[in-house]
């Protein structure tokens, strides 16, 4: 049980359409002029079974959903968590990198996130690794307000320059 009224479960392979669509919805939220199609290419290139994924449903569509193997069917997300690996550049350090976290917009503000994020810091510690990391976009203040709240600090920042092409 993840919080009153939600479950946690784990993806799997499975899961790459429904994966694709929940990035999509994420980098639509804060950029809906862009085309995400090629986030697939992300997901065909990164996820796997060492890159757990887990969603978050509702418990009582969880509970009214039952279909005998192997006709089963979970139903509709309302959250995920994708976790990957990276290495520190600085101590060589295998750890724990979160992909993404959506939660989707009528079920924000309930500790969802916060709470898939809980659970991916304790798998990585069962794991062995000594610290987790993720990416945030500057501009979603929500995102980095959880963070903070959560302990997560700036170690490094990303930075961006556009280029213009070369006009012969």
């Amino acid at each position: 049980m993840l919080l009153p009224g939600y479950t946690l479960r784990t993806g799997s392979e499975l899961d790459r359409a429904l994966l694709v669509k929940f990035m999509q919805r994420t980098y639509h939220e804060l950029y809906p002029e862009h085309d995400f199609s090629h986030l697939a290419l992300t997901v065909e290139q990164y996820f796997s079974s060492k890159t757990p994924l887990w969603w978050v449903d509702r418990q009582d569509e969880a509970d009214s959903t039952f279909y005998p193997p192997p006709f089963a069917r979970h139903p509709s997300p309302v959250g995920c968590l994708w976790l990957g690996n990276a290495i520190d550049q600085v101590s060589g350090d295998r750890h724990a990198h979160i992909f993404m976290v959506y939660v989707v917009p009528e079920h924000r503000r309930r500790g969802i996130g916060g709470a898939l994020v809980s659970h991916a810091e304790a798998w990585a510690k069962e794991r062995g690794d000594h610290q987790i990391a993720l990416q945030v976009f500057v501009q979603n203040q929500p995102a980095l307000n959880l963070y903070e709240k959560l302990g997560y600090q700036t170690q490094s920042l990303w930075m961006l320059k556009l280029l213009q092409p070369n006009r012969e």
